[in-house]
């Protein structure tokens, strides 16, 4: 009896064994479409931002268009997670990795969608008097991207200090899109007939901004996933 047990356990051992350098495999693959769809969204907002600065109507649709491609490939990741956990049965701290790259990939897609409303705004920009941008947009746009960049590296890396890091960085963009705000009162005021151009440029910075707090989000859940503990890092 005992030994028919023993038996059992050796088999459900190396079963185990064989089982996990395919799960091992699949998370890579998962963890470099994440990195695809990273890519994706920051080649987006690079794009809309310059459309936006250079009145480029056409790069503005390239972008509204490519945001199909964004939308499919994170509904392929979420396919793949949910047959990786039925499939193969992670212990805890799996589910706890493969459940931030899901979560990681949803906050990529709406920034996609920021990316796509900045397009948007480029495009109706475009049809107005022209006025030059607020030098604070580009200095925002390059800083999310970089945020970005490091969020997900720091997801890769499983790195607790690179993602609290780039929450740390969060302040400056806020700070920077109060500068915008301030700024497109002012031109209100100053000028009323560029009332339109003022508020579309808030609403791009807003856009921007609010792209801010989702890179945020996904250190977060960097910092959950090595810790165990849920922080909020943009208080």
């Amino acid at each position: 009896m005992d030994r028919g047990s023993g038996q059992a356990g050796v088999s459900l051992g190396h079963g185990h064994e064989r089982l996990r350098p395919t799960f091992e495999q699949a998370l890579a693959n998962v963890k470099d479409n994440v990195l695809r769809l990273g890519a994706l969204v920051e080649r987006a907002v690079e794009r809309a931002a310059r459309a936006l600065v250079e009145r480029d109507v056409e790069l503005a649709d390239q972008v509204r268009w490519e945001d199909a491609d964004v939308n499919e490939l994170q509904r392929s990741i979420n396919q793949e997670i949910t047959s990786l956990i039925a499939r193969q049965g992670p212990v805890a701290r799996d589910v706890r990795e493969l459940l931030a790259l899901y979560h990681a990939a949803a906050e990529l897609e709406r920034m996609g969608d920021y990316a796509t409303s900045i397009a948007k705004l480029a495009q109706q920009l475009a049809a107005e008097p022209e006025e030059p941008i607020f030098r604070q947009i580009p200095e925002m746009e390059r800083l999310c991207r970089s945020q970005l960049r490091a969020a997900m590296r720091a997801l890769v890396d499983v790195s607790e200090q690179q993602a609290r890091d780039v929450c740390a960085g969060d302040d400056e963009l806020d700070a920077l899109y109060k500068s915008v705000y301030e700024a497109s009162i002012a031109l209100m005021e100053k000028s009323p007939d560029r009332a339109r151009q003022a508020t579309h440029m808030l609403f791009a910075a807003h856009h921007l901004e609010r792209l801010g707090d989702r890179v945020t989000n996904i250190g977060e859940d960097v910092v959950f996933l090595v810790t165990g503990q849920i922080e909020d890092l943009n208080p």
